[in-house]
């Protein structure tokens, strides 16, 4: 086994706030995000976000944390700033109803050199989450999905242009985002492309994360 890296940095950290961003979910008869997450790191994917809507699985958490550290891959707890703590991880994604357009300050207390993610769907959002203090933001629906029950109406790929162009921070599109349409989100200049049931649903999860990789890297030149 190779060593654990060291945690890194906040610049450091936020370097790596591109290409695609695979989400894991916990329960609901979703597959075990342990595998989801070996899979994508197998398949290159460097940034991973755990979300458990019923409850963090510590047990689960950690393995994510000590597989994702090895790699030198982030990993973000989606709502959950006292498991982003507790667990050691690179940052947390928050959505609306989490107070993310009010000022992030105390959050960036607590959290250090650690990221701040924030769902935004409309310009006015993607500008109040960087005024809020936000490092970088989740833009979507982009297509259709069934992978979030809230995901709200599609915004198309104008849509994610209209929202990333509002803010200069780091952008992840997200909603039904995979091999086929990989290339058009990558084309729209965000930095990142959240993929959930591309790589989870798939056969073979490894290989459905290299061949997402694999498109990013080709229309990056990379």
């Amino acid at each position: 086994m190779a060593p654990q890296l060291p945690p890194l940095t906040r610049d450091a950290r936020l370097a790596l706030l591109r290409g695609p961003y695979a989400i894991a979910n916990d329960g609901n008869g979703s597959p075990d995000p342990v595998d989801i997450v070996r899979a994508c790191i197998d398949g290159g994917v460097r940034i991973v976000q755990y979300r458990a809507k019923r409850g963090i699985d510590a047990a689960r958490l950690r393995a994510l944390r000590a597989m994702t550290a090895e790699h030198g891959a982030l990993l973000v707890v989606n709502d959950d700033i006292d498991a982003a703590l507790a667990f050691d991880c690179d940052g947390v994604h928050l959505g609306p109803d989490d107070g993310a357009f009010e000022g992030l300050d105390s959050v960036r207390e607590r959290l250090t050199g650690r990221l701040i993610g924030v769902s935004a769907g409309t310009p006015d959002e993607a500008r109040a989450a960087q005024a809020a203090g936000a490092d970088y933001i989740g833009i979507g629906a982009v297509f259709a999905t069934a992978s979030k029950d809230d995901a709200g109406a599609p915004i198309g790929l104008d849509g994610l242009r209209a929202v990333a162009a509002a803010s200069p921070l780091p952008a992840a599109a997200i909603g039904g985002i995979g091999a086929a349409n990989l290339a058009a989100v990558a084309r729209t200049g965000v930095a990142m492309a959240a993929v959930i049931s591309a790589i989870a649903n798939a056969p073979d999860p490894a290989a459905a994360a290299r061949e997402l990789v694999g498109i990013w890297n080709r229309e990056h030149r990379i």
